[in-house]
């Protein structure tokens, strides 16, 4: 079932705050209690981000159907459908990162002058699904099922308010905006600043164990690049094999941002 045993954790732990998520929407009525659940759950639903961006990097399952059933609940936690990320951060970003006048997360104003990170934030994810839009133009086949369960996933977010909008707004739309805001703002760290042409000069890295069991060693991000389909449990070992092509300066140790030190 799943393509990689490293991916069976992960997705148990997204599944099983998926299965709380719908216990208290259907159970909790008072507003305070449903705003302080949602209150706790910003943190691990961001997480849940990184791993959203892993599988649409490498999809999870061998079969379509239980891919597509983990996108939805994915989508739920992190504000990001189906194919977004495979148009906007594959397709896109990882294509163009070099290239700040067409970089889908570009960290650069049309002027050329540096972004501040709440401008990036709010840029980037107000524009994510155009630009995803806009990537597929290219590729038809992911642009069809990116609109197809776009409009499927709408479809459920609107069932579920319409069937108890007041939980559903806390549980479900309220964390897709702040997830989606969040993973905007994470981003920001991993190459802002850093204008190269040279791929192994261009991402910041943080090698702290904490960040990269939250995030399944996205902290390894010169690796990610340099082999973007690589499973995300197998970027330990790629840096290593490149860490002496990386600039000392870009491999930092920092608990929560990339840049930090």
């Amino acid at each position: 079932m799943f393509r990689f045993a490293a991916d069976r954790i992960p997705v148990t732990i997204v599944l099983t705050i998926s299965l709380i998520d719908f216990i208290v929407y259907f159970l909790v009525d008072s507003v305070w209690w449903l705003a302080g659940y949602a209150l706790l759950s910003i943190i691990p639903k961001g997480v849940i981000c990184a791993w959203s961006h892993h599988h649409q990097h490498t999809v999870t399952f061998h079969s379509k159907f239980l891919n597509r059933m983990l996108e939805f609940f994915y989508a739920l936690h992190t504000g990001v459908s189906t194919n977004l990320w495979v148009l906007h951060h594959v397709l896109g970003h990882h294509r163009n990162f070099l290239d700040q006048t067409r970089d889908e997360s570009r960290w650069k104003r049309a002027d050329s002058q540096p972004m501040s990170a709440l401008e990036y934030t709010l840029t980037t994810a107000a524009t994510a699904y155009y630009r995803g839009f806009r990537v597929g133009r290219k590729y038809p086949r992911v642009q069809r099922d990116f609109q197809l369960y776009l409009l499927l996933t709408l479809a459920g977010v609107t069932l579920l308010c319409w069937f108890r909008f007041v939980p559903a707004l806390f549980i479900f739309v309220l964390p897709m905006v702040i997830s989606l805001l969040f993973t905007a703002w994470v981003t920001h760290d991993h190459h802002s600043g850093l204008d190269t042409d040279d791929p192994f000069g261009a991402s910041y890295n943080n090698t702290n164990w904490l960040f990269n069991l939250l995030t399944g060693n996205l902290g390894y991000h010169t690796a990610h690049h340099y082999r973007q389909g690589l499973h995300w449990s197998k970027l330990p070992e790629l840096h290593k094999k490149i860490e002496s092509r990386i600039p000392p300066a870009l491999i930092r140790n920092a608990r929560f941002v990339l840049t930090a030190t």
